[in-house]
């Protein structure tokens, strides 16, 4: 395909992104508490945390993509010079932002579920 650089470049962290949420999802549903996959639960809360990590490089990912793909688009609106067919920003970037922002906000979470998984005693 006869693409510019930086649509391959979103183009490929969105694979990536998508990848490692799956993957965030996996562990996610293996370090959960109430499944009887993963062991002991000292072993689920760091499947847990794995999850998180996964999450909020996923959400990362997402979010320099969208950024990416809006810098170009902005720079190109107001350069004068640019005489090719403008773009804005449309709402396709907004849900990307806040998908992203969900996705890193969810990491967070699982992230600091080992902390309290560790703190309970039994």
């Amino acid at each position: 395909l006869s693409l510019t650089g930086y649509i391959q470049a979103c183009r490929g962290l969105m694979i990536s992104a998508v990848c490692l949420g799956f993957f965030g999802a996996i562990f996610g549903l293996v370090g959960m508490k109430c499944t009887k996959v993963g062991g002991s639960d000292q072993t689920k809360a760091k499947i847990a945390c794995l999850a998180g990590l996964f999450f909020i490089l996923s959400g990362l990912c997402s979010m320099t993509s969208c950024s990416l793909y809006a810098n170009r688009i902005t720079s190109e609106f107001f350069d004068p010079s640019f005489v090719a067919q403008k773009y804005e920003l449309g709402a396709a970037l907004f849900i990307g932002w806040a998908g992203a922002s969900l996705c890193i906000i969810g990491g967070i979470i699982f992230c600091f579920s080992i902390a309290e998984n560790s703190n309970s005693a039994r």
